[in-house]
């Protein structure tokens, strides 16, 4: 377990952070109200009643809540198959749990997760999301180079004219 203690640690302190952030975002910010940080983000807080996007809203709350907890059983088999040395993928499977089970404790508490985070220019703008997504975003990204730099520490064969 004692290997296991740096990711556990980081998936709390995502958690927390991720709560905290949200609970300021429901205290302090007007809803669907737009506040220009910068010419391309703002914040603006929303529920989305979905996954990403808004997607499988039909599911309900329940079958949302169970589709987030097969994922990170899912994760955490992946993650618990995942060598000592790939430190960056544990790290990026602490992430997306994390982030997971932040959205999934708004789901199950409120019944939506709370966004808050908008992407935008004068012509367009991204989906609204929040730290858990970002969190589940760079640790998806984590795997992934992680991975990358899995292909390249194989061995690669000799030609034997050489």
């Amino acid at each position: 377990m004692k290997s296991w203690s740096p990711y556990v640690v980081l998936v709390v302190i995502a958690i927390a952070l991720d709560q905290w952030i949200k609970q300021l975002v429901e205290n302090g910010l007007a809803f669907q109200e737009k506040v220009d940080l910068l010419p391309f983000l703002a914040l603006f807080r929303t529920y989305n009643t979905g996954i990403a996007f808004s997607m499988f809203e039909s599911f309900g709350d329940t079958g949302l809540v169970v589709i987030a907890v097969l994922v990170v059983a899912f994760v955490l088999y992946l993650a618990t198959r995942t060598p000592a040395g790939h430190v960056v993928a544990r790290i990026g499977f602490a992430l997306i749990i994390g982030g997971a089970l932040g959205n999934l404790i708004d789901r199950a508490v409120y019944g939506h997760v709370i966004d808050y985070i908008l992407f935008h220019t004068p012509v367009w703008s991204f989906a609204v999301f929040n730290l858990a997504d970002a969190f589940i975003s760079v640790g998806a990204a984590l795997v992934v180079f992680d991975e990358l730099i899995g292909w390249g520490r194989e061995a690669k064969p000799q030609d034997p004219g050489n």
